[in-house]
């Protein structure tokens, strides 16, 4: 198995591989600067050659007179002197009279675009054997006059490659050397950085670390959103996607733009730690667990997990009805119980008379409660369940009144259910605080409004303290010390989930509670009759 390279290996070798193709880009471009400067320096030593040859009084002279053997000895000691390829020596006819290839004597010297019969020098490029050549060409003047007698040519051949890498091998060694060291210091630095900020972790090891963080985000069952300080997400999974009935696509975006509830929002954004809140939100109860997270002691965002609670709650709602049946069976098997003790007692001692008025009265305050609830509250569920609660509240020495002006029609099942609910634990409530009061009683008022189910309970007790208006519908929440335990039978520790299930059953439809106190405790709730559930 291959070893792979360190975080510094792999900077390292991507360095050297970008100093090569410096190196090469510098090479070639100083070869092609060196042959630039070699035509120069060759044109420029053909020029002064030929104009050395050409101006020289003896040059002159001889080519006056015609002594073509001093030209001829002449021309090739400057060639052998100088180093040229050829010194060619012509008339001004461009008869050649002297030359190193003998087989060019007496032929016509080709001169191109030369203008140097018309008495200047010229310079220019040739070919000789495929290779290019500077070539510069002098004109020998008449001692008298400005007559041109002939004139000189030398070629000298350019620098090739090789030459030129030669030329320029001493500056590429010094910027290899230099920017060897560079790249290697400054891999090790940007190694030691990146490093540093990743956490001494590799590039595999980072990888592999994000992978399984999607494929744990991912797989499990509870939704879970993260924050960054300006409330954009930065995380999130598909379970969190449903439970919220955002689009797919929300990293990056605010809650605003993915029209995330006001209830979720103000719970997600909380700047506080969220323990078990829960909030109603796409038709949906969810409990909600928020924790704000830090990286090297700097707030950097929060984590939210989201449970999904809503088949619990209507389990939840379920058993409560049970349990306000059986505490109401207690009660008025409780209150038989001390009636027949009553009427068995004023038997044996022979009050026959004194039984039956007693059983008239008993009878008559029952009926009396019975037509007063049946005539204010036709639905057949709530109407039980206040009667229910009657027996319950005579059990604990509290007056349980219907206010006069009540009046509900007969409900479908599903807000028939839902009125049951709310009453039931707010009755429940109101019992609990007016039990310990000195003048202990709770009143209902029910009645259909604008297309709403008004419900206002009312009790004597203490009443909600100040600034709590709104933390008592959070679950768990207690105006009671959790020690205590309520008269109704419930623990302290339970206390507070009646009101936040309350709270989630009018948010679900659309309405609301909310909670004074004003002489005693007021709550009051709306539920619209409409049983679509809406978004919150």
């Amino acid at each position: 198995m291959t070893r792979r390279l360190s975080l510094a290996g792999q900077l390292l070798a991507l360095q050297v591989v970008v100093i090569c193709v410096v190196l090469v880009g510098v090479t070639a471009v100083s070869v092609a600067q060196a042959m630039q400067r070699g035509e120069q320096s060759e044109g420029r030593s053909a020029t002064a050659i030929a104009e050395t040859l050409a101006n020289a009084r003896a040059t002159r002279a001889a080519m006056d007179h015609g002594e073509t053997d001093y030209i001829r000895v002449a021309a090739e000691s400057m060639r052998s002197a100088s180093g040229s390829d050829s010194v060619v020596v012509a008339r001004a006819d461009r008869t050649v009279v002297a030359t190193a290839d003998p087989s060019q004597l007496s032929t016509r010297y080709d001169i191109g675009d030369s203008t140097v019969l018309e008495g200047r020098s010229w310079v220019g490029d040739t070919t000789i054997d495929g290779s290019r050549a500077a070539v510069a060409m002098a004109p020998i003047l008449a001692s008298r006059g400005p007559d041109v007698l002939g004139f000189v040519a030398v070629v000298r051949p350019y620098p090739g490659v090789v030459d030129a890498l030669a030329d320029a091998a001493p500056n590429l060694l010094t910027y290899l050397g230099l920017a060897s060291v560079i790249g290697i210091l400054g891999s090790l630095l940007v190694a030691r950085r990146v490093k540093r900020q990743t956490l001494g972790m590799e590039p595999a090891e980072i990888a592999g670390l994000v992978e399984h963080r999607d494929a744990m985000l991912h797989g499990i069952r509870e939704g879970v959103v993260g924050l960054d300080l300006r409330g954009r997400v930065t995380l999130i999974n598909d379970e969190a996607v449903r439970l919220l009935r955002i689009p797919g696509d929300a990293l990056g975006r605010t809650l605003d733009d993915l029209g995330v509830g006001e209830d979720m929002r103000d719970a997600l954004l909380s700047e506080t730690v969220e323990r078990d809140r829960a909030v109603a939100s796409a038709g949906r109860v969810l409990v909600v667990n928020r924790l704000p997270i830090a990286s090297r002691g700097r707030p950097i965002g929060s984590v939210t997990t989201l449970r999904d609670r809503t088949e619990l709650l209507e389990l939840r709602r379920e058993l409560d009805l049970t349990r306000h049946v059986t505490d109401t069976l207690r009660a008025q098997a409780h209150e038989f119980s001390n009636r027949l003790h009553t009427i068995a007692g004023l038997i044996e001692l022979g009050e026959a008379d004194e039984a039956v008025r007693f059983v008239h009265r008993v009878s008559s305050s029952r009926s009396d409660l019975a037509e007063a609830v049946t005539a204010a509250v036709r639905d057949p569920s709530v109407a039980a369940l206040l009667i229910a609660k009657a027996s319950q509240a005579a059990e604990l020495g509290v007056e349980l009144r219907i206010e006069p002006d009540s009046s509900l029609p007969v409900l479908d099942d599903e807000l028939s259910t839902d009125v049951v609910t709310v009453v039931g634990n707010l009755v429940d409530n109101a019992l609990d605080a007016a039990s310990s009061a000195a003048e202990r009683w709770v009143e209902v008022a029910l009645g259909l409004v604008d297309g709403e189910v008004d419900i206002v309970v009312r009790d004597s007790g203490a009443g909600v303290p100040p600034g709590m208006e709104r933390e008592v519908f959070r679950r768990g929440m207690s105006t009671k010390q959790a020690s205590e335990r309520s008269t109704s039978g419930t623990p302290a520790g339970e206390r507070g989930i009646g009101l936040a299930l309350v709270h989630l059953v009018c948010t679900r439809r659309g309405g609301d509670v909310t909670a004074s106190s004003l002489g005693g405790s007021t709550f009051a709730a709306r539920l619209p009759v409409d049983t679509a559930l809406v978004r919150s």
